[in-house]
């Protein structure tokens, strides 16, 4: 009868000690479906879950490489796991992808899934080895299956499909993948022309930093500032990670711009300055000499190049049209006045003491016409010697670019000039270079 009793004690302890073996939860996993199968990923591998639908290509990328993904400022690999496993793609009328963003030893990778389900908490006792009748993809790629809730659950080997394990588990293995001891895929792993892989990397990473540029700035990159851009982006990009070479928000956004304006932007114009732009100015025969001036501000661009102009040709009646879209600067431009410290030599002779500071004569004042104005509408004028733009061209949509540097084109005289800012330039054959650094200057060719 004791015997009896200490054996019933015994199978109740057993059952005990196996309803807390079930009971305890160990391992948890995110679960999702690829071509109707239920799967598994640790959920310590799992970063995030998202929705996308925008990746940017990468030129020569094996075919399950759907591109690469700005995530908050990280650039990475976007991985379908659907067409790397060779499965059936499930047909999505929204066009967004379920994406589980894996962390594998201190890489980020996106993979691409057909629906994302929850969270599973199991006891790790009850993964069972694989098996190749549990799903179409390869065992090596498996590192267990586990039936929960009447589903049955392949999980994943994620850190083995990243060929992130160490060599030293794979001797002891003995397997082999495509690539190497554990497969990686291709586009992840450096090509034999890794100049060409660079030089992809990096167009990938500047076309980041010209979709934030726009969103952020309204800077559109295009043929008139791309030689800047990627001249920036070298100066940027030097000395951080890549995780911090793409724009994170407002700040970065105008850091990076920093370098772009011209000298002497909203002040007037320094010796340095005035003598490079009085340096490659035409010689000019005509007694009137038409100048546009577009994007003028408060004023300080005009009356520095009418002073220079003057200087320049002073037989000549100066005619400048300044013109601006700020309609509270326009307006006080006019009656700017200034204390004599802030005026540069070459203005000197230009400017009449009042009881409130200094402002300029009547000569500069009759020499400059403010006027408001967008310069994407018309305007009548009449033939152009000179137009000075500085650094309004790149803030205008790309399409309005090439129609406003057209119009150029079409309102300066045979011999005319186009001033931009120090960092755009104007390509094609229609245009000839005669800059001298800092100004950046374009007349037509013949």
């Amino acid at each position: 009868m004791a015997a009896e009793i200490k054996d019933l004690i015994q199978v109740n302890a057993d059952l005990q000690e196996q309803k807390e073996r079930v009971e305890t939860v160990d391992f948890k996993m995110i679960t999702f479906s690829l071509a109707g199968k239920d799967y598994g990923v640790d959920i310590m591998n799992v970063k995030e879950i998202a929705k996308a639908d925008k990746f940017t290509y990468v030129p020569n990328a094996a075919s399950y490489i759907r591109g690469v993904y700005n995530l908050r400022g990280d650039i990475i690999p976007i991985i379908d796991l659907r067409t790397f496993f060779h499965v059936p793609l499930e047909k999505k009328n929204d066009g967004q992808e379920n994406m589980l963003i894996l962390r594998i030893n201190e890489q980020v990778y996106g993979t691409i899934v057909d629906k994302i389900d929850k969270v599973v908490g199991i006891n790790h006792e009850h993964i069972q080895p694989p098996h190749p009748i549990f799903g179409d993809i390869n065992i090596k790629f498996i590192s267990g299956v586990v039936e929960k809730d009447g589903a049955l659950y392949i999980i994943l080997d994620v850190v083995r499909i990243f060929g992130q394990k160490e060599k030293e588990e794979d001797k002891e293995r003995g397997t082999t993948g495509e690539t190497g001891p554990y497969f990686a895929p291709a586009a992840l792993q450096a090509p034999p022309d890794l100049s060409q892989k660079a030089a992809a990397a990096t167009d990938t990473a500047i076309g980041f930093i010209k979709e934030g540029l726009a969103a952020l700035r309204g800077f559109i990159s295009s043929p008139f500032n791309e030689t800047w851009i990627r001249r920036r982006f070298d100066e940027w990009s030097m000395g951080r990670t890549a995780g911090d070479v793409q724009l994170k928000g407002s700040s970065d956004a105008d850091e990076f711009l920093s370098a772009f304006a011209s000298p002497c932007t909203g002040v007037f114009w320094d010796e340095d300055y005035s003598t490079a732009v009085r340096n490659i100015l035409p010689n000019i025969t005509s007694k009137n000499i038409h100048v546009w001036n577009i994007g003028s501000g408060k004023g300080y661009e005009s009356f520095s190049f009418a002073c220079i102009l003057k200087s320049r040709y002073p037989n000549a009646i100066i005619k400048v049209w300044a013109n601006d879209n700020d309609i509270m600067a326009i307006s006080q431009a006019p009656s700017m006045i200034f204390d004599m410290e802030e005026l540069p030599e070459y203005c000197m002779d230009f400017v009449t003491k009042g009881p409130n500071g200094y402002f300029f004569n009547q000569a500069i004042k009759d020499s400059v016409v403010f006027e408001y104005h967008d310069v994407l509408n018309e305007t009548p004028l009449p033939d152009l010697d000179i137009i000075l733009v500085r650094d309004l061209v790149s803030f205008l949509p790309e399409q309005d670019q090439i129609r406003v540097v057209a119009g150029f084109g079409e309102k300066l005289k045979s011999q005319g000039m186009v001033i931009l800012g120090r960092n755009e330039e104007l390509t094609g054959d229609k245009w000839t270079s005669v800059s001298n650094d800092p100004v950046s200057a374009y007349v037509r060719s013949t």
